[in-house]
């Protein structure tokens, strides 16, 4: 302790230059953390909307996700209420969604265009994908309705100048290769923000879509946990249960999570490397200067007996000191940036390919807090010691003429 109060003394005879240091490694910190922070909180946004909108482990048919079908549900799960049943006795499952996939035309009578639907059980469905669906208007559709009802995407209703309440009419190939058409009502209009799908999507009760497809098959089940971390343990005992099916995790089937995580890896990973280059300049600077203004006081501590790796050891600890008050400033600063913008309300502009924005939010994680003033510290103890190794080695004599 008595090293790091005399390092901190020693610190503090160059106050502005000491601060100014501390300053840049703060914002350097603060910036790392912040950039983190929004990477981690954009990574948890995705696997939460991965999760919800196919479920945390997917079961199908061997050849189930090959996307090989001659005809619908071609290569569907038989017998799935016992399968569903089964899964929904494991440890941690909150629930089964069994669906369908399907596609065809669908019409108002005047126009037509194509849609990709999906077969679902609303009471359990739309319960589960939570805030990822908006509801622009209407409700999810009721099972076993006189007359079958959907959901469709709010692109899809302005392209059949459809409103909840109206009739149309969806046609497509049956199991047998024929073609089959039902009529439905619409109960509700939504959007998952993706133009793209908004204009072809539809939602429909499971039992309807089993009728169109001349079929009592599903395509899929997807189970759905309590805790995300669980998706990987849960996947084993499925595939151990059921080893003739295809199980797949929501990692598996999120190639827009991998592409964009992959992309944000980079893109902060850069950032930090520069951060990291700054605060190793800015400590090298200040040190180097602190250094060499003390080269004579290095020659009479050498004089009077003290060794070069004890002089060394003193600048390390004035580094380290320096790195960090810097880091833990670095760290107060981002802190208040989190809460913040918890309460600010600042939305981000839509990601390409969307059509909705998201609120800023930065996660917190002491991983990352700890492992970012760790490398801060050590980044400041090695610039204290290569800048201050050779001027400790110096003769005695050299370095009391220093001027």
């Amino acid at each position: 302790m008595k090293w790091l109060m005399f390092a901190w003394k020693n610190v503090m005879r160059n106050r502005r230059r000491s601060l100014t240091a501390m300053l840049i490694t703060a914002l350097g910190t603060a910036a790392v953390l912040a950039s983190g922070g929004f990477a981690l909180f954009t990574y948890e946004s995705l696997e939460e909307m991965t999760a919800r909108d196919t479920g945390h482990v997917v079961v199908a048919h061997a050849r189930g996700f090959d996307g090989d079908e001659d005809v619908p549900l071609q290569h569907g799960l038989a017998d799935s209420a016992a399968l569903a049943a089964k899964f929904a006795a494991l440890s941690g499952v909150r629930a089964v969604a069994p669906r369908a996939q399907f596609s065809g035309l669908i019409s108002n009578g005047d126009k037509s265009a194509v849609f990709v639907g999906s077969g679902v059980v609303p009471e359990i469905d739309f319960r589960l994908r939570g805030p990822q669906m908006n509801f622009i208007a209407g409700q999810p559709p009721v099972g076993n309705a006189p007359q079958p009802e959907v959901v469709i995407g709010n692109e899809l209703a302005r392209l059949m100048k459809a409103k909840v309440g109206s009739s149309l009419t969806l046609l497509a190939t049956t199991t047998e290769g024929n073609l089959n058409a039902v009529d439905v009502i619409v109960s509700g209009i939504a959007s998952v923000g993706v133009p793209e799908i908004d204009k072809r999507l539809v939602l429909a009760d499971l039992a309807a879509v089993q009728k169109l497809l001349l079929s009592d098959k599903v395509g899929t089940l997807s189970i759905y946990l309590k805790e995300t971390a669980e998706t990987e343990a849960t996947a084993a005992r499925v595939r151990e249960m059921q080893p003739g099916l295809a199980v797949k995790t929501w990692r598996d089937l999120a190639v827009f999570y991998q592409a964009v995580r992959a992309l944000y890896n980079r893109i902060f990973g850069i950032l930090g490397v520069i951060m990291i280059c700054i605060v190793l300049f800015a400590m090298s600077n200040t040190l180097g200067m602190a250094v060499v203004e003390r080269t004579r006081e290095i020659g009479t501590l050498r004089a009077i007996g003290t060794l070069p790796a004890e002089i060394v050891r003193n600048f390390v600890f004035e580094g380290m000191v320096i790195g960090a008050a810097g880091a833990l400033l670095g760290m107060l600063l981002a802190g208040v940036a989190t809460v913040f913008l918890l309460f600010a309300g600042i939305e981000m502009p839509p990601p390409p390919g969307r059509s909705a924005g998201y609120p800023l939010f930065l996660s917190f994680s002491p991983l990352l807090y700890g492992a970012s003033a760790l490398v801060v510290i050590v980044l400041a103890a090695g610039a204290a010691w290569l800048v201050s190794r050779r001027a400790a080695n110096k003769p005695v004599t050299e370095a009391l003429a220093h001027v």
